[in-house]
């Protein structure tokens, strides 16, 4: 289907742009959230009558935008999530996780404005795109740990599922005793003779 465009889409193109794409990309997401018409000769000619007043409210919604994005950009929020010891989440971190992080540190965004690929679903400093409108976005850092501890750990740099697995490996180093061959349990030290093994063995 083609499309014209009444903001800029990434990947797609700018205001005024006719596009071609697919059907359910237009019907499900483009056309419902009013950012393309359908390229027909009418709507053609309604774009060209309305273009000036268009490009006129996107600069405003684009002034107002960088506007704000001043108090959200490189902003960092702490979720403290549980998760097992390799680091994967019970559960995922949300946009809407995300928004209420963010309004807790004086930074007002909505759910639409969180650009997440999908979930995030482990411990570690994650970056978070912030679209607040097609021509302005802002970067904030997601800061996900099992505990305020932790967090300030991954602040500052440190790798702390590095340090676990080191930790943990650590505890399951075999001691060897001194004097006893690789490979040879105690028990085999001092076998006995075959008869001192036989003891007891015929009494029911």
């Amino acid at each position: 289907m083609e499309v014209i465009l009444l903001e800029r889409v990434e990947k797609l193109g700018a205001i005024g742009d006719v596009v071609k794409v697919k059907d359910g990309f237009a019907r499900n997401y483009l056309l419902p959230r009013k950012k393309a018409l359908r390229a027909n000769e009418n709507n053609r000619k309604l774009f060209e009558a309305n273009r000036a007043r268009i490009e006129e409210d996107n600069a405003d919604r684009r002034s107002d935008a960088e506007k704000a994005s001043k108090g959200v950009d490189g902003k960092t929020v702490q979720l403290i999530r549980q998760a097992s010891n390799t680091g994967q989440l019970y559960g995922s971190v949300s946009a809407r996780d995300i928004v209420e992080a963010l309004q807790g540190v004086g930074a007002t965004v909505i759910k639409s404005q969180v650009v997440l690929d999908r979930p995030i679903k482990s411990i570690g400093l994650h970056d978070v795109k912030i679209a607040l409108h097609p021509e302005v976005a802002v970067m904030v850092k997601v800061n996900v740990a099992r505990s305020p501890e932790e967090a300030d750990l991954q602040a500052q740099g440190v790798d702390v599922m590095s340090q676990m697995f080191e930790r943990d490996t650590a505890e399951f180093t075999e001691e060897v005793e001194p004097g006893l061959e690789p490979g040879i349990p105690p028990a085999a030290e001092n076998p006995g003779t075959p008869e001192e093994a036989e003891v007891g063995t015929d009494e029911e």
